[in-house]
């Protein structure tokens, strides 16, 4: 991967590899609410799924033409914004299909659903790919493995015609037809104004994001320089990997769990639960750094993470009319890839190359407690009805 933040030998390299691959979505965002509350969302998820196509057709003709520098870069960053589109996208037309006391069921559906089918892709991708070596050159079985993602994007562009044009969205009431980009998401985040929990879930949800990209990149150098030989990085890579798998577990089990949960203790009370529950398991990493005890800290932080998220999407999505939600999820992007940037900023300023330091987990500890006691706290983290 020629980005690749996991790739990367040090702590500055990893955050600057985050902010090129983020980069596309900070730039797409403030137009996607644009597109997304003007034009047929079943439309536009159909027509990116294409350019998607398209776009893969063009790199592996750069890939068997041996070409590595920039024009395969602009692509790839091209595939990255597209892929914001879409999922913007289907994140704002979501409530258009399901009720709102089946919102969080949904979301929870969507997130492990996508996780799985991502983990099921990657594997027929390694299958495909070591088939295809056996046979011939590695670009040439690059090339094909490609081919075979191009037709799944061809395949999920082709599904968009069971939707009806509007079926999705946006409803008939929009308020202006001018393509006025980042004032969009100004606006955006005015109409959040008037719905506080929505945009303090929000703020929740990216330090949440924040945090946990932090603690990637200490377990990244951790596992790369301390845990196993610098000098035998495949090493260190797989064991992250593994390290990502386990957060991947815990990932969709937070999806799966949060529906029984919400039940009981309401929306906003398990998103300052969940927002403060890594907490103690962080403290142990920060003061014993073993690597069981950093894998154990990832399934945790990845199951309470994907807790908040799906339960302040849900949130979000049945208090913001149709008309405003594609610009309201476009500033939710903006906000959150931000606030990654900035975790992996802070870590690249604090991380030492072995990964070992007790400061950052600490601070993403603080962070976080801070977050759940003073922007969710009790009196100010609720329903309100909306400011006139």
């Amino acid at each position: 991967m020629l980005f690749s933040p996991e790739r990367q030998p040090n702590a500055i390299a990893a955050a600057l590899a985050f902010a090129v691959v983020l980069l596309p979505y900070s730039v797409v965002g403030p137009y996607a609410g644009v597109f997304l509350d003007r034009f047929s969302r079943k439309k536009i998820v159909q027509i990116a799924n294409i350019i998607r196509a398209v776009d893969l057709l063009a790199i592996v003709l750069l890939i068997k033409a041996s070409h590595t520098g920039i024009s395969l870069t602009l692509l790839v960053l091209i595939a990255f914004g597209i892929n914001r589109l879409i999922l913007a996208g289907l994140s704002a037309g979501l409530p258009l299909v399901v009720s709102k006391d089946d919102l969080i069921s949904a979301n929870a559906m969507a997130v492990t659903g996508g996780s799985i089918s991502v983990v099921i892709g990657g594997g027929i991708g390694i299958g495909l790919k070591k088939i295809f070596d056996h046979s011939t050159q590695s670009d040439v079985s690059d090339s094909r493995v490609l081919f075979f993602a191009i037709a799944c994007y061809l395949l999920a562009s082709f599904a968009t015609t069971r939707f009806s044009n509007k079926q999705i969205g946006p409803t008939v009431h929009e308020i202006t037809k001018e393509i006025q980009g980042w004032r969009e998401l100004q606006h955006g985040f005015l109409i959040l104004k008037r719905h506080p929990d929505a945009l303090r879930g929000i703020g929740a949800t990216s330090v949440q994001r924040g945090g946990l990209t932090a603690l990637m990149l200490a377990g990244l150098l951790l596992e790369r320089n301390t845990f196993n030989s610098s000098n035998d990085p495949s090493a260190g890579l797989s064991a992250f990997a593994f390290a990502l798998t386990v957060a991947g577990v815990g990932i969709g089990i937070g999806s799966i769990m949060t529906p029984f949960f919400i039940g009981y203790f309401g929306r906003h009370r398990w998103i300052r639960l969940m927002m403060s529950a890594p907490i103690p398991i962080l403290i142990l990493f920060a003061f014993y750094q073993k690597e069981w005890v950093l894998i154990t800290a990832a399934f945790f932080v990845g199951m309470c993470g994907q807790a908040v998220k799906v339960t302040n999407d849900a949130l979000v999505q049945s208090q913001i009319a149709d008309e405003y939600r594609g610009r309201v999820f476009a500033f939710y992007d903006v906000a959150t890839n931000g606030m990654i940037v900035s975790g992996a900023i802070i870590a690249a300023l604090i991380l030492p190359t072995t990964g070992k330091s007790i400061i950052l987990p600490v601070f993403v500890c603080a962070i976080y407690l801070l977050t759940s006691l003073v922007l969710l706290r009790s009196r100010k983290f609720f329903v309100a009805r909306p400011a006139q």
